[in-house]
Parts: structure tokens; sequence; C-alpha cells
């Protein structure tokens, strides 16, 4: 099973959770053609998420797409923020095995086009003298 991982940062990298939900992607083809499918998470993170695909139709690399989780499922623990809104602007940047029945791939990875949410450090104990 092909794994999707984030890329390497220099902060650090976002923690995947197994999280399996329905969503959709809606995306435009070469044509110009809005295209949607119905999708299911494998894992997500903060910045990412491999979505599984069983469409016959495939998406190009660096595509531009918008993904949601379906309405329903958005309360879900462990959810990022950003999906809980709505639509969130993704770049496919990652493809899965090539399922030999369709001749595309089994699933894609997005980079979900947000800001990373930061940890804050621990704040260091003040000390005041009077």
């Amino acid at each position: 099973m092909d794994m999707f991982y984030m890329a390497k940062s220099s902060i650090s990298r976002a923690e995947r959770r197994p999280i399996v939900l329905p969503g959709r992607v809606t995306w435009k083809d070469v044509r110009g053609t809005t295209r949607f499918a119905s999708v299911m998470t494998r894992n997500i993170s903060d910045t990412g998420i491999f979505i599984e695909w069983n469409e016959s139709t495939s998406i190009p690399l660096y595509r531009l797409v918008s993904f949601q989780i379906e309405r329903d499922a958005r309360n879900v623990e462990g959810l990022p923020s950003a999906l809980r809104s709505g639509r969130v602007l993704s770049a496919v940047y990652r493809q899965g095995s090539f399922q030999r029945r369709t001749g595309t791939p089994e699933g894609y990875g997005l980079r979900l086009l947000v800001e990373p949410v930061r940890r804050a450090a621990a704040p260091e104990p003040v000390e005041a003298t009077a």
C-alpha cells in the first residue's frame, strides 16, 4: 500500500492521523469543465490529506482542486479546523499506485493551501522583585 508522506520542511513534519471520512473533490479538467468526485480520506494532517480514488478519470499532478469533508462528518475529533469550515483550496502533489482495473491512481495526496498551525512554545517563568 502506497502511503502518503508530507514533504520535509525546515519547521517540522505534520502529524498524520488515520481518519476515514467521506469527502468531495472539485476541479476543472483540461477543457475547463467542472468535475467532482466523492472520495474517502485515508489519513489527515494539519497541512495535507490522502484521499482514496475509485473514479475512472484522473487528476493531473499539481492541479488545484477544492476539497471538503461532507457536512455530517465535520465535527469529528482530530479534524483540522480548516476542514471543519467547508471547502479548502488544495494542490494535488502525490499520486498513489496505479490500479490495473481502471488505469487511475488508487489515491491522491493533497496539500491543503492553508497557513500551518504553529505550536506555541511553553512560556518561560518570569520572576518579579519589588
